[in-house]
Order: C-alpha cells, then sequence, then structure tokens
C-alpha cells in the first residue's frame, strides 16, 4: 500500500508540473501571436498596386505590404509609396534610383541608366538586358542633378511606367521630395508571398542600401505563437491519452 501511494503521488506531481508548464507555454504562445499581429499593424499598411508601372516586381493588383517609414530613412534602389499632387492625389509606388546630390543620367553602355557615372546592373526591370532607361520618353536622353531631400524615381516596367522621366520639364525635374515618402515596400503579399530584394547594384554607392524591416521576426512570433499555443493545448488531451492506454494495458495483464 505505501509503495502504490508513493506512485501515485510521484505521477500526481509530475502531471501537475505537466499542466503548468503547458500553461505557462500557452500564455507565452497567445503573447507572441497577439504581439506579433500587434507589432505588424503598427509597423506595416497594406496596399493594392493598380498598374502595371512596376513589373515584374509588382504586378497589378497586387497586395503589398509597406513599412511605415519617414522620408529620411530612404535608400536608392528601394521600392516606395508616396503621394506626390504634380503626379496624382493617390498613393504611388516607384522605385528610387537616385537620392539628393547624385546625378543620374540616361544613357551609359548598351542603354543602361547611370548614376553618378556608375552604369547599373537593373535584374528587376521588366526585360532586364534589353529594356533601355529611355523607353517611354522617345529614347530622349536625359540628365538630372537631383536636389537636395529630393528623389528620381522610375517604374521597373520602364515602357508603361509614368514617372519622373515624365515630369522632366517641371520644376526640379520630375524630382519629389523625400518628405512626400510614407512607406517602403517590403513584401509581396497575395497573390504571391515574398519578400523584396534590396538591389545589389546600388550597394557600392554613397549611403548603401536600406536593411530589411521588421517583417520576418513578427512572421517567427506569430507562428511561433500559434505552435506553443496548439502544444500546450495539446498537453492535457495527450496525458489523459497516454494514461488510458497504460491502465487498459495494466488491466489486461
Amino acid at each position: 500500500m505505501g509503495g502504490t501511494q508513493a506512485i501515485r503521488g510521484t505521477t500526481g506531481g509530475r502531471g501537475g508540473l505537466g499542466s503548468v508548464l503547458s500553461g505557462i507555454a500557452v500564455a507565452i504562445g497567445f503573447v507572441l501571436f497577439l504581439g506579433g499581429f500587434v507589432w505588424g499593424a503598427l509597423v506595416y499598411q497594406p496596399y493594392t498596386v493598380p498598374t502595371d508601372s512596376m513589373a515584374p516586381t509588382v504586378q497589378p493588383s497586387d497586395r503589398v505590404l509597406a513599412q511605415r517609414i519617414d522620408g529620411s530613412e530612404v535608400r536608392r534602389g528601394d521600392v516606395v509609396v508616396f503621394i506626390d499632387t504634380q503626379w496624382s492625389s493617390s498613393p504611388m509606388v516607384k522605385r528610387v534610383v537616385a537620392v539628393g546630390g547624385d546625378t543620374v543620367r540616361c544613357c551609359g553602355q548598351g542603354g543602361r541608366l547611370t548614376v553618378n557615372g556608375k552604369d547599373l546592373d537593373e535584374p528587376y526591370l521588366e526585360n532586364a538586358g534589353t529594356e533601355l532607361a529611355a523607353i517611354g520618353t522617345a529614347g530622349a536622353p536625359f540628365e538630372v542633378k537631383v536636389p537636395e531631400d529630393n528623389l528620381f524615381l522610375m517604374g521597373d516596367h520602364r515602357g508603361g511606367s509614368l514617372d519622373s522621366r515624365a515630369h522632366l520639364q517641371e520644376a526640379g525635374q520630375g524630382t519629389v521630395p523625400r518628405s512626400a515618402v510614407s512607406a517602403r515596400v517590403d513584401a509581396l503579399a497575395w497573390p504571391s508571398m515574398k519578400m523584396l530584394d534590396r538591389p545589389r547594384t546600388y550597394a557600392s554607392l554613397p549611403g548603401g542600401i536600406s536593411a530589411p524591416g521588421p517583417l520576418r521576426l513578427q512572421v517567427a512570433a506569430v507562428v511561433g505563437g500559434a505552435a506553443l499555443v496548439l502544444l500546450g493545448a495539446a498537453y492535457g488531451p495527450l496525458v489523459r491519452v497516454l494514461g488510458r492506454g497504460r491502465r487498459e494495458h495494466s488491466g489486461a495483464r
């Protein structure tokens, strides 16, 4: 009798510890899961891109996730969301090819865009290697010295994008103030889901390229939190099933 009571006490103790640990796992899981969602909602904003001006990077009707940033954080190569009333009253999505102080010119060797005399390798273009920077401006060359605190913006579908090239005759030669930028596109959300790469062609220029946003960490928090909740919630039923199986096995003997 004494031995039996000791065994039951030990089993109960283990079960109690397991229940406590499963409860802690569920609590931590909820915090991670909800925290990841709240963090994401505070940092990111979804947008729908209605045109093909950023194809193939962003296709028409794609949903994107854009990190809310200040214009001072923008780097060359970023795909940004901005509003400039001289262009449109609606948000637009374009790629930053040059920043204040840069000289951007079309066209260098093989029709490439140049920034501060450096030919850009732009694999993200609609027809990479064949689409010239000047397409969409009747092949006209241009050279622009970007004013301080301004940005020169172009679409990846150079033949179908109304961008800085279409506003060269206006004040600022088609450039947009940094203050017009409200967000930087970090990922495609629907129908495809992937992070946008930071173009390495801009890495050697002063200021380099921007670092990825916290989206991967937020997704990891949500997924990890959901896993902890499921595992913690499954502990009780699993223990009961295993305990029933041991009792049935002992009775059969």
